[in-house]
């Protein structure tokens, strides 16, 4: 379960902190997961949390470690680009921005300002599903945190101008053109979420939004926004480190008790968007060359086949992978391979893709990932020593990530809202390590089914995408 928009995640231009700027994200670019020992790991790993509902909504996660004086807190808010409206992308990213403008009681540009001065750092991340604000300090400046986090939830929207919005609003369009516009092989991610959800669906535009949308977007537009969504019931405070749950119950009581309890507006429910047909996108970019991308609907975070794609797509990709043996070592056609499941609330991806070398094509690659996609499917099934591989990495990834605070918190928002249980991490680990290589081989049945073929060729940037069925690119 590689959550779009955490793993997969591309640099926000607003980091700051006294230390090395944490990384912010905007929507997903395929990457793959850095590389991990395949040692076995021996013992028994957990991830405790104490878990409290507060009068207000506000659901309060605790996780104890007093290993280091340091605490690292994280809201969540339940609201990422899928619950904008037409004609109004982008606002969830917006608040990325604006959140740290300053509130009623904040003076403006002083929340990083002050956990700088804390000797600590912060940074904030937006994904379709969620938006994720984050800092992590000395654990004596716990209650600046909750202060700060604490006045921005409450009264925010007193403080906005049209000036901190037409500020950031052009912050966010700059953010656009260097991520996606100006960034080669940028425009895959907007022609891959536009052919594979259908317009109305919430994937159907990343989180960036479009200039046009931005543009229209009034005071109140963002106002009435922010008052809907970032409300105590549509978020989740968690705390790890250096305190007991009583004194982080207290203390929450203290900062967010007394915060109006607001309804969240209804979401509708969003049915799975499967192909009903292979789609093949030609785009022209300027690039030096070919890229193909071979992309799959697949099963939703923690459902059936989630885990098991991300096992597959371990066998598949890295540099001990099949199609990274087969593209780079043995055929010399591509420089690049990357595999990863990109898991999501209301649907996930994956993806395959392939960079050619110069004198090579996307088509060549094409050919080549087919042929590695029919042994898989037939005369060469997954092994014992593939499995065992990627188990390993996985089990490896599962305990590096709990080595910071700040990846203990995010696990337990993380379970918080795929699970509706903070206390998920041993069900999250258990998945993995049970997969069977039928299980695999039933999952990797997905890959025979229908898909996008997106390939990126040299030519003029910004040239309208052609489109078609059902043949090679």
């Amino acid at each position: 379960m590689t959550l779009r928009g955490l793993a997969l995640a591309i640099p926000c231009c607003l980091a700051a902190s006294v230390a090395a700027p944490l990384v912010g994200d905007t929507g997903r670019a395929l990457a793959r997961k850095p590389a991990t020992p395949a040692a076995p790991v021996a013992g028994d790993v957990r991830l405790p949390v104490v878990t409290t509902r507060l009068p207000s909504g506000l659901t309060l996660l605790v996780h104890e470690d007093h290993t280091v004086p340091v605490v690292s807190v994280h809201v969540w808010y339940f609201v990422g680009s899928k619950d904008e409206k037409p004609g109004r992308t982008g606002f969830a990213h917006l608040f990325e921005h604006l959140m740290f403008q300053g509130s009623a009681h904040v003076g403006d540009d002083q929340h990083l300002a002050l956990v700088a001065e804390g000797g600590g750092s912060a940074n904030a991340t937006t994904s379709e599903d969620r938006t994720n604000f984050f800092e992590t300090l000395p654990s004596n400046y716990l209650e600046l945190a909750l202060w700060l986090e604490s006045d921005r939830m409450g009264y925010l929207a007193d403080a906005l101008t049209q000036e901190k919005l037409d500020t950031q609003r052009a912050v966010v369009q700059n953010e656009r053109r260097q991520t996606y516009e100006n960034r080669p092989y940028g425009q895959a991610q907007f022609a891959i979420h536009e052919a594979l959800y259908p317009p109305g669906h919430p994937y159907h535009h990343l989180p960036i939004g479009s200039h046009t949308d931005l543009e229209a977007a009034t005071l109140d537009d963002v106002k009435e926004f922010f008052r809907a969504w970032y409300v105590p019931g549509n978020a989740a405070l968690a705390i790890a480190g250096d305190v007991t749950p009583e004194r982080a119950r207290e203390l929450a009581m203290t900062y967010f008790g007394s915060l109006p309890s607001r309804p969240v507006p209804p979401r509708a429910e969003v049915k799975d968007a499967p192909l009903a047909e292979d789609k093949v996108v030609r785009l022209e970019d300027k690039v030096s060359f070919e890229r193909l991308y071979l992309v799959w609907p697949s099963p939703r975070w923690f459902a059936p086949g989630d885990a098991e794609l991300d096992l597959l797509a371990t066998v598949l990709g890295g540099k001990s992978g099949r199609l990274f043996k087969r593209l780079v070592y043995d055929l010399g056609i591509a420089s690049q391979v990357a595999v990863a499941q990109a898991s999501a609330k209301l649907g996930s991806e994956f993806t395959i893709v392939a960079t050619a070398r110069p004198g090579h094509t996307a088509a060549e690659c094409q050919k080549a990932i087919e042929e590695e996609l029919q042994r898989l499917l037939g005369p060469a099934p997954v092994t014992d020593e593939e499995l065992g591989r990627a188990k390993n990495q996985w089990e490896a990834m599962f305990v590096y990530g709990l080595e910071g605070l700040e990846g203990r918190a995010d696990r337990l928002e993380q379970y918080h809202e795929a699970l509706g249980d903070a206390a998920g991490f041993e069900r999250d680990r258990a998945r993995y390590l049970r997969a069977s290589r039928a299980d695999l081989q039933r999952t990797a049945a997905l890959l025979g089914g229908h898909r996008l073929t997106l390939s990126v060729v040299p030519g003029k940037p910004g040239a309208a995408p052609t489109a078609g069925s059902k043949e090679a690119p």
